[in-house]
């Protein structure tokens, strides 16, 4: 039975004008990143008992040990990515609940998002048919392996954090496509950004993180 997601626009408008103003305080300036992250209706991705947290700008678990992350952080992943452009093929490793696919879905054209735990997939499937998203395609893979069917991507995101960057994930990137990631164990982990060139790989260290560890396999 397809879950009601009652409420879905019944947000406040200041809640959500708050965090968007938040999210300009903290350093967020592309406009395109800002609207989408306004169009999500982010209480929907988590569980009712924490959606009155829905909008503060914290990190708030999801099940199975995993967590939705802050708004500065996809806020500021997605800014990243995108590098204010509209991009065709992305890629995100690490798809959770679905809030950061719906905000992705928002700016390019075709995401297609891999999640290594089985349970999660089908609410986040029927979150996004509930907001209307038909841009983005998600299946049960190991992260570490990304979706090469698809590649090249024009930007790879990761929301969770492996020791070192797969070089799996580099390799399905296409010249001049930006590789966002958090790398490190925990307590110790910086985002990272990646850019294919023709002759390699140029890298950028962006902000000290704090995600779960990327696993590899499936469950």
């Amino acid at each position: 039975m397809r879950k009601h997601y009652a409420g879905i626009g019944m947000t406040s408008v200041r809640t959500r004008d708050r965090l968007i103003e938040r999210l300009r305080t903290e350093g967020i300036r592309d406009e395109h990143v800002l609207a989408a992250m306004a169009a999500v209706p982010r209480h929907i991705f988590v569980d009712e008992a924490l959606a009155s947290r829905a909008y503060e700008d914290t990190a708030l678990p999801i099940g199975a040990g995993q967590t939705i992350s802050q708004p500065y952080i996809v806020a500021r992943m997605t800014e990243a990515l995108v590098h204010g452009k509209r991009l065709s093929n992305v890629l995100e490793v690490g798809s959770g609940c679905g809030y950061q696919s719906a905000v992705l879905a928002q700016l390019v054209e075709r995401v297609y998002a891999v999640e290594r735990i089985d349970a999660l997939i089908a609410p986040a499937r029927e979150r996004l048919h509930a907001l209307g998203v038909s841009n983005v395609r998600m299946r049960n893979a190991d992260g570490f392996d990304g979706w090469p069917a698809h590649a090249p991507y024009d930007g790879i995101l990761v929301a969770a954090a492996p020791g070192y960057v797969p070089q799996a994930l580099v390799e399905q990137l296409a010249v001049g496509g930006r590789l966002v990631i958090p790398v490190g164990a925990q307590g110790d982990q910086y985002l990272q950004m990646l850019v294919r060139t023709e002759s390699g790989v140029e890298e950028e260290t962006l902000a000290r993180v704090s995600f779960v560890p990327l696993v590899p396999g499936i469950g």
